[in-house]
């Protein structure tokens, strides 16, 4: 059967003649439809506005079988892995008997302590459950602690130790006695976490990779059996296809980094995925809710062997029951109420996925020989960083403009919301949390016994000047501003003194354009008249007595920053 079976064949070719039209009566002029409608990832990936067979970039292979962009085996489903940091065995047991399936424990000060390890896996079946440390400079000591577990249980280990480095090296001879268990994580998410893109974290992963690989068999061990020793980690956002092709991307790396060490059949990539810390909100945390599922939905798909979902209060302070409940009861819907585990990569054959597969894992590859070139990922530090910032600061510069909206927090902020509190969690490594600006001066505005207001000088009847007051209350609302509206009217005065009964000292007009035309510059005279210190304008426009204009694209940080300091709040 012909899907297409009873409809008249198009090419692109017809789509271009279409999409010309279209962009001419919309007043765009481009070389071609593709370079108006294309975009750029903040690394600097385009996506296309359409995809055919001919972007296909060729034989991504069969799940299990090199080179692994379908999946490092035949086999589909994860692990549902939660993360533990605090030493609470009752937690830990909750956990493993409603549906998570094997245990992330981070252990060393201000987390679980070594000697606490014990206690906290008393009551786990470690046949059962495998264990996958953090364990940081006390690694060797945590993986003493589950070696006497299971020799007390009488049972084989599985999961993995956290190692790196020489003391990888060490531990990965241990392990040769347990099938299931390796020695050395790759951790990519400490790149994403501080700002870097899809491209940064996996150059930089397989780049560490290597550097391990190198280690391993330094100490001895083949290459296929260093191979073995490996696992890595990558973050999960709620750009559903960037995550998908991220982790396809990773195992095409990898593949070719087994393949170059003659060792190409054992080149399938073992991966964890866990939801983004960077994505994560402080502001409307029940959002996250959202985010983590589409993350987790889109890690399943991307092919991870192991899925963590983190609690969606993660970014307050320690989760509590509910929120873990809820964060393992995600990946429970998603496996079993939606049966996303029964399929082999279920994008695989995507136009658009394959062809963003090929595309990221080209740049990364490029990103990694960098790396090599400048002596490895030890030595390139400085050059890791570099390139990180100028990643981060694309971002934010999308951010501070909306043009990557967050919503709760730059996109429809609840003004009234009152925040959640949860008690402290252990220190762990900075994130730059991609709301943070947003969120640092709602915190300010909180702060203050009352809250600064900003008075919307809506201009003409209501239907006029509804949609630009809407625009500018959420802007203002994202910064955690009041704001009061002047109502229907074009009176002058009128405006003016509803502006002064409202205490506030900071305006914007808001109507039509044909309005503003007529009343923009008599309004901003009676309202500076009144007292206003600043005079915005929700669209755009150049008025006598307005100073700057909000409008879409405008930079929001920028302006709520401004009004602040008009307001006398920062100083």
């Amino acid at each position: 059967m012909e899907l297409a079976a009873g409809f008249p064949p198009t090419t692109r070719d017809d789509w271009r003649r279409l999409a010309v039209e279209v962009l001419r009566r919309s007043g765009v002029e481009a070389p071609s439809p593709e370079a108006a409608l294309s975009s750029l990832t903040c690394d600097g990936v385009t996506v296309a506005p359409l995809y055919d067979a001919g972007d296909v970039p060729g034989d991504p292979g069969s799940p299990g079988a090199p080179p692994f962009v379908r999946g490092a085996r035949a086999v589909p489903g994860w692990d549902v892995r939660q993360r533990h940091a605090v030493a609470d065995p009752e937690a830990v047991l909750a956990d493993l008997e409603n549906g998570v399936t094997s245990l992330w424990l981070v252990v060393g000060d201000g987390a679980i302590q070594v000697g606490d390890l014990a206690a906290v896996l008393k009551d786990v079946y470690l046949d059962l459950a495998p264990i996958v440390l953090e364990a940081g400079e006390h690694t060797r000591e945590a993986a003493e602690v589950l070696f006497g577990l299971a020799a007390g249980q009488g049972v084989a280990l599985s999961g993995n130790l956290g190692a790196s480095g020489d003391v990888g090296a060490e531990l990965a001879a241990r392990c040769a006695a347990f099938p299931g268990l390796r020695a050395v994580l790759v951790d990519g998410t400490p790149y994403h976490d501080a700002g870097g893109g899809d491209v940064e974290e996996l150059g930089c992963s397989i780049a560490r990779g290597v550097a391990e690989l190198r280690t391993l068999t330094g100490a001895g061990l083949t290459v296929e059996q260093a191979l073995g020793q490996i696992d890595f980690r990558y973050a999960a956002t709620a750009d559903q296809f960037a995550t998908i092709a991220k982790l396809r991307a990773a195992r095409r790396l990898w593949a070719r980094v087994a393949e170059v060490c003659g060792a190409a059949e054992h080149g399938g990539q073992r991966q964890h995925a866990v939801t983004s810390s960077a994505m994560m909100t402080a502001r409307d945390p029940w959002v996250n809710m959202l985010r983590t599922t589409v993350a987790c939905f889109a890690a399943g798909v991307g092919g991870a062997e192991a899925v963590t979902v983190q609690p969606f209060d993660a970014a307050l302070g320690l989760p509590d029951a509910f929120s873990r409940r809820i964060a393992r009861n995600t990946q429970s819907l998603l496996l079993e109420e939606s049966g996303i585990g029964r399929v082999a990569d279920p994008a695989g054959g995507s136009w658009y996925v394959e062809r963003r597969t090929a595309d990221l894992a080209e740049r990364a590859w490029a990103w990694f020989q960098e790396i090599e070139a400048a002596g490895g990922v030890e030595a390139a530090g400085e050059l890791i960083d570099a390139r990180v910032a100028a990643t981060r600061s694309r971002r934010d510069d999308d951010i501070a403009h909306r043009r990557a909206p967050i919503t709760g927090v730059s996109e429809f902020p609840d003004p009234g919301e009152r925040p959640l509190r949860r008690p402290p969690a252990p220190a762990g490594r900075p994130v730059a949390r991609h709301a943070q600006e947003f969120e640092a001066l709602r915190d300010v505005a909180d702060a203050l016994p009352e809250r600064p207001k900003v008075f919307l000088a809506t201009i003409g009847p209501v239907a006029a000047h509804t949609a630009r007051a809407s625009f500018a209350a959420n802007l203002f609302h994202a910064g955690g501003l009041a704001t009061e509206t002047a109502g229907p009217g074009a009176d002058p005065e009128q405006i003016a003194t509803a502006f002064a009964v409202s205490g506030a000292a900071v305006a914007c007009l808001c109507s039509t354009d044909k309005l503003y035309a007529q009343h923009a510059r008599a309004v901003a005279a009676a309202l500076r008249h009144a007292g206003a210190r600043r005079v915005w304008l929700a669209g755009k426009g150049d008025y006598e007595g307005v100073d700057a204009c909000l409008y879409a694209g405008c930079d929001a940080l920028a302006v709520l920053r401004q009004t602040f300091e008009d307001l006398e709040v920062l100083r």
